[in-house]
């Protein structure tokens, strides 16, 4: 059985144009996880190039890369299901990232703080 390739520059529609591909390569996430920060154990619920996730402390998780970006300056985000959040993340390196979830209730100064819907992406160039 022989393997092929499907080369294309731009997608087309017959209603709606055309598309470069560059556009949906450059657009799309390249990495994203969905994960429990409450759990005594943390895991992966679902994520996409995530090799690995860690407990670092009260509301501070690593995640590893399965494929390294380019460098570490890539864009990321990260949230969660508590109200009153301030959420960070820290690009570690090209293969990982910190996510810090921080929570103030009514002027309060924030402190760190576990999260049950922990949901993180980013988007850059691969290696």
């Amino acid at each position: 059985m022989a393997l092929g390739k499907i080369k294309a520059d731009t997608l087309e529609h017959s209603t709606a144009g055309s598309l470069d591909t560059q556009y949906v390569v450059n657009g799309s996430a390249k990495a994203w996880c969905f994960f429990d920060g409450t759990a005594g154990t943390i895991s992966f619920s679902d994520s996409f190039n995530g090799s690995s996730l860690s407990d670092v402390a009260t509301g501070q998780y690593d995640m590893n890369f399965s494929s390294s970006m380019s460098n570490n300056t890539y864009p990321a985000s990260f949230s969660g299901a508590d109200r009153n959040d301030n959420k960070a993340t820290s690009p570690q390196s090209s293969s990982s990232c910190r996510m810090l979830n921080r929570m103030g209730i009514d002027g309060q100064t924030a402190s760190d703080n576990d999260d049950s819907k922990c949901q993180f992406n980013l988007h850059g160039d691969l290696a």
